[in-house]
């Protein structure tokens, strides 16, 4: 016999097997020899009450032998002689390739940073020398944006595409286990550069390409058909089509198809801060703990949002026991971001928090037309350079001092490594921006007691949440309506956020290419 229980588990007794087996016990009611084993399938902490616990879901088996998951990676093929071009190395592009690849499809995946560990150079001369390299950073290089802010891998739009196959190829590649079973999976950017590093492996071994510091410079058509791309090194590359994963933040990318007449489409996006508290007090918020929290808890993290003017104030890619880093992505401009080792130990935690904001805030900008909100962006993130005194010392106040219109005369200690300047943010960020912004702050702290504290910092600026621009796509074939060959992928052409639900769409565009031109599986 097999079935399934679940278990309400105190954090005393989560990795205790043995009690874990006695509950399972109490429950079937069955002889203590006939229980063969059991295996976990999902883990979830529940805090509503006062004492937290972990609900827990086995697989049972009862006079039936153990059962394990142990097939984690679909069957790749060699590839063959037709190819498809990838621009974009991160969760999108990666798998997209792996994808082709299943059916015998040669990926040529062109990366404009550095491979995983020579990117590592590359942030450390933003966080110790304020110097940006404009391609490659923490947003690009390669495992894109997610492989150094974090590897959180929980996603709401898992009906896009096969959750259960993107956690099992990061777990065929060496992420751990666990992210099959927890409710908020993540792998932690301390682990993450192993799991990339891997899937440039399999992919080079069944034949695929990937290049590294060679940056798209312009687009090849045949009328209306995409055939290749040019390359920094001057080639020109020609394949069956052309899938585009670039990333929220590859603005040349935008420019370059306007250039070539490629329809674009400006879209909304959200603007705010990174919000740092330290993380005993978010423990003692979620977990209802004097103290400490039980040392078999993970960091507790947080979720919040509210509806000001009719517009969403909301927390964002929150970072238990993590840090701050600096993601800008050309110099003369401060971005932030967060992320997270995978033991999650940090004293801080991170979120951002942010304001939906659209055509309305940008109207100002109307001459660059489709460009409009792109260059809004840039305006905020140009305004914290320079209130940072042209450097990486992003501007920052105490959550207090925000919301009491005061500058911060000293500032708590942060995880930002390249520091802090004292600044006021309304000085910084759009009046509508503040404004809710600050609403939305004292919502916040009325509801979540503890949550508005002068030992709250708010750093500047939190602004590529999304892309400002929108690729258009066929919803069916995930071509480019006008463009044949041409397949907008992820978070750069705006439809995914997030590692696993870009990795989703990109399988999506790969599928939907081997569907079109009648590839075997």
């Amino acid at each position: 016999m097999i079935k399934e229980v679940e278990l309400a588990v105190s954090p005393e007794d989560a990795e205790n097997d043995n009690q874990i087996r006695r509950q399972i016990l109490n429950v079937l009611r069955v002889p203590a020899a006939a229980l063969t084993g059991f295996r976990l399938l999902k883990r979830s902490v529940d805090a509503r009450s006062r004492y937290p616990v972990f609900r827990m879901k086995f697989r049972v088996f009862v006079n039936e032998p153990v059962q394990h998951n142990t097939d984690w990676l679909p069957d790749y093929k060699e590839a063959g002689r037709k190819s498809v071009i990838i621009v974009g190395f991160g969760p999108a592009g990666m798998f997209a390739a792996l994808r082709l690849l299943e059916a015998g499809i040669k990926p040529i995946v062109l990366e404009r940073g550095n491979d995983v560990r020579e990117r590592r150079k590359d942030l450390r001369a933003i966080q110790q020398f304020d110097t940006v390299n404009p391609d490659s950073n923490y947003c690009f290089g390669e495992g894109g944006a997610g492989a150094y802010s974090d590897g959180k891998l929980y996603t709401r739009s898992d009906k896009r595409g096969n959750l259960k196959k993107v956690l099992n190829v990061l777990v065929g590649h060496g992420a751990s286990e666990d992210i099959l079973v927890d409710a908020h999976p993540h792998i932690g950017s301390n682990k993450l550069p192993g799991v990339v590093q891997s899937i440039r492996e399999t992919i080079i071994q069944h034949g695929g390409s990937v290049q590294f510091n060679n940056r798209v410079t312009g687009f090849i058509l045949s009328g209306k058909k995409m055939t290749g791309v040019r390359t920094q090194d001057g080639k020109e590359l020609i394949a069956e089509a052309v899938i585009l994963a670039t990333g929220h933040s590859a603005r040349d990318i935008f420019y370059l198809l306007d250039e070539s007449h490629i329809r674009i489409e400006s879209k909304p996006f959200a603007l705010g801060v990174r919000i740092e508290h330290p993380q005993e007090l978010i423990d003692q918020i979620q977990y209802h703990c004097p103290g400490k929290r039980h040392p078999n808890l993970p960091a507790a993290n947080y979720s919040l949002v509210h509806q000001v003017e009719g517009r969403g104030v909301y927390s964002f890619c929150m970072c238990p026991g993590g840090i701050i880093i600096p993601a800008a992505t050309a110099p003369g401009e401060i971005v932030v971001n967060g992320m997270s080792m995978s033991r999650r130990d940090s004293k801080y935690a991170n979120s951002g928090m942010v304001v939906a904001v659209d055509e309305a805030d940008w109207s100002s900008f109307e001459k660059h037309g489709v460009f409009a909100g792109l260059e809004f962006q840039k305006s905020v993130e140009k305004n914290s350079f320079q209130a940072a005194n042209q450097t990486q010392k992003a501007p920052a106040q105490r959550m207090t001092d925000f919301l009491d219109g005061k500058i911060s005369s000293t500032l708590p200690k942060s995880s930002y490594i390249p520091g802090h300047t004292s600044a006021d943010l309304i000085q910084v960020l759009p009046g509508e921006v503040t404004k809710r912004l600050k609403e939305g702050l004292r919502f916040f702290g009325e509801s979540v007691k503890g949550y508005l504290t002068s030992d709250a910092l708010l750093v500047a600026t939190e602004s590529r949440t999304s892309s400002p621009i929108r690729i258009p796509r066929n919803p069916e074939t995930c071509e480019h309506p006008e463009v044949t060959g041409l397949y907008p992928c992820g978070e750069g052409a705006g439809y995914a956020g997030g590692i696993v639900s870009a990795a989703m769409d990109g399988e999506r565009c790969a599928e939907a290419f081997l569907v079109k031109t009648g590839q075997p599986d």
